[in-house]
């Protein structure tokens, strides 16, 4: 049987903390991760469309971000920005 090569393969223990809320148009469904492997961004999982991103203040920041990862419409966009400042 040929060995896999791992590049790495780390136990690590994590923080999930598992949200739900309603926006002005949707609904959010979330898993967001805190661990250290990430520079201090967090693990932010869409439940709802099976997409995620690791997530910090600088992404917040960026133009069009959460909409592009998410597929989230502007508005929808913006409720979830607002929530993640609360946290990142």
């Amino acid at each position: 049987m040929e060995e896999r090569f791992f590049l790495y393969n780390d136990l690590i223990d994590t923080k999930t903390r598992f949200v739900s809320f309603m926006g002005e148009n949707a609904r959010l469904d979330l898993a967001i991760t805190i661990t250290d492997r990430f520079y201090g961004k967090k693990l932010v999982l869409d439940l709802q469309s099976n997409r995620f991103a690791i997530i910090g203040q600088d992404d917040l920041e960026e133009e069009g971000y959460l909409e592009h990862v998410f597929q989230l419409s502007e508005e929808n966009a913006a409720e979830l920005r607002s929530f993640l400042w609360e946290i990142v």
